[in-house]
């Protein structure tokens, strides 16, 4: 029996602390940078974004997604033999977020890891789960995107700090008779690493480098668009099917033009595109799981669609991800 891997849950988790554009401006303003809502709006399309509050990190968001993920899934901490978190804000150096987040869940004895493609990290892990179920190393798997970017903002730079939130999202992935994960496509490109990267490390008990977000948007904004196009396309080549038969496209929230434009690209409209942006902002590895599930319990995403995920991030890393719901 040819062995498949379906979503059987969603779950999502944003942390209490809402912030408008009006609350980040003002607090910019307090430091003496300028930016309004209409200049984040008309170039990003964010008007809100959630933010941690001190001591609670990309574990506990993680876990939170994850108890909502199983909840939806009808199994129980258990059941899971698999735990993947994308994240590019960890816990901690190691162990993994993965471990800590493992504990939290009461989940013992089955391998956990973090994977790193910063914003392609939730499309890197489901390629990874969906690889592992395929060959029966796994049967039930979570997977999870979460992030604290907050914490790596240079609020002296509106050119970037506007754009990041926290949060987490998550799916059950589990072995199945019926196709689920039709294709995925994954890439990177390191010489474009300069592009979009926190240029820091620890090492001898401090911060060598610098320790926050560095973008050059113009830049990311023309890769992202093209790279966008390209693996949707490979993903659908490989499953034998055409833009038209895609029901929603789940896409990273970035930037509301950079979506419009990879919709435009496959002659999608955006009726059909699933968009949070303007209230989580960009969530980095969470943003593609928080899509999805608000997708699904806003009731626009039913069971038996066909959904594109995809995703780019710093790397440059980039891929997508065609399933049946």
């Amino acid at each position: 029996m040819t062995i498949y891997s379906r979503i059987s849950g969603t779950g999502s988790y944003l942390p209490p602390r809402r912030l408008t554009n009006a609350d980040l401006v003002a607090e910019l303003a307090a430091q003496g940078i300028e930016s309004s809502d209409d200049w984040i709006v008309e170039r990003t399309g964010i008007r809100a974004r959630h933010f941690v509050d001190a001591g609670v990190g990309s574990s506990d968001l993680g876990a939170e997604a994850a108890q909502l993920a199983m909840q939806a899934a009808g199994c129980q901490p258990s059941d899971i033999d698999l735990i993947i978190v994308a994240t590019s804000t960890p816990d901690m150096v190691f162990p993994s977020t993965a471990a800590l987040l493992q504990s939290k869940l009461g989940i013992v004895g089955c391998p956990v890891f973090d994977v790193q493609a910063v914003c392609s990290g939730f499309i890197y892990a489901m390629t990874v789960a969906d690889a592992m179920i395929k060959t029966g190393t796994a049967k039930r798997a979570l997977v999870i995107g979460a992030e604290v970017f907050s914490r790596i903002l240079d609020f002296k730079d509106r050119t970037t700090c506007v754009l990041f939130g926290d949060g987490a999202g998550a799916v059950v992935l589990e072995a199945s008779s019926t196709p689920g994960i039709l294709a995925t496509d994954i890439h990177a490109d390191g010489k474009y690493s300069e592009l979009l990267c926190v240029p820091g490390h620890v090492s001898g008990g401090a911060i060598l480098g610098d320790p926050v977000l560095k973008m050059d948007g113009q830049a990311v904004f023309k890769l992202a668009v093209g790279v966008l196009e390209e693996t949707a396309l490979a993903s659908l080549s490989k499953a034998g099917l055409n833009a038209s038969d895609i029901d929603w496209l789940v896409p990273h929230q970035a930037n509301i033009r950079i979506m419009q434009s990879t919709a435009r690209k496959l002659k999608m409209s955006m009726d059909k595109v699933i968009v949070t942006v303007d209230q989580h902002g960009n969530t980095s590895a969470a943003s593609i799981p928080l899509a999805l599930d608000h997708g699904v319990r806003t009731g626009q995403i039913t069971k038996g669609q066909t959904l594109m995920l995809e995703g780019v991030g710093g790397g440059f890393t980039w891929g997508s991800v065609l399933l049946k719901y």
